[in-house]
């Protein structure tokens, strides 16, 4: 084959994918979320304990969690240099 025709054939082929990658992109926005999950939110009752590190919520937990944790360890480590002077 020519190497035009490669490259027509190259372009195709990436044109094709980013169109699935684009209508599938729409229709998972476009799903509703099932019968019962439409108003769940992340909290410390239904996180606190929770493994499932695929679950969207318990990311989101972690998160905020971390954010809290490191903020407490950068106060107590101001404190503790007022302390020393």
């Amino acid at each position: 084959m020519s190497p035009v025709v490669n490259w027509i054939v190259a372009i195709l082929v990436i044109l094709f994918f980013l169109i699935v990658f684009i209508v599938s992109f729409i229709l998972y926005k476009k799903t509703p979320p099932p019968k019962g999950c439409e108003g769940m939110e992340p909290s410390d009752e239904k996180c606190h304990g929770c493994e499932q590190e695929g679950c969207h919520f318990n990311l989101y937990y972690n998160k905020t969690s971390m954010k809290c944790t490191e903020k407490k360890n950068s106060d107590k480590t101001e404190e503790n240099e007022k302390e020393n002077k």
